[in-house]
C-alpha cells in the first residue's frame, strides 16, 4: 500500500502497522509547534465566536465572578 505523502505536508517519517497503514507520523519541533498555533488559534475564534453576543461585565462584575469560582 503506498502511503500518500501529498497529503502530510508536515510529516517527516511515516510509521506503518503490519497492514501499511499509517498508525504515527513523526514531525520536526518547528512543524508541531507551527501546528499547535494553529490550533489554538482556530479554538480562540471558537471562543470568541461563541462570546461575541454576550453582555460584557464590568470590571467589579468579573471580579465577583472570579471570586465565585475560587472556592
Amino acid at each position: 500500500m503506498s502511503i500518500p505523502t501529498q497529503d502530510y505536508p508536515f510529516a517527516k517519517e511515516f510509521i506503518t502497522d503490519t497492514e501499511g497503514r499509517i498508525c504515527k507520523v513523526v514531525l520536526d519541533l518547528d512543524a508541531y509547534q507551527k501546528l499547535l498555533e494553529a490550533l489554538e488559534d482556530e479554538g480562540l475564534y471558537i471562543a470568541m465566536q461563541e462570546m461575541k453576543n454576550e453582555t460584557p461585565l464590568s470590571l467589579a462584575e468579573a471580579l465577583l465572578e472570579i471570586d465565585k469560582h475560587e472556592d
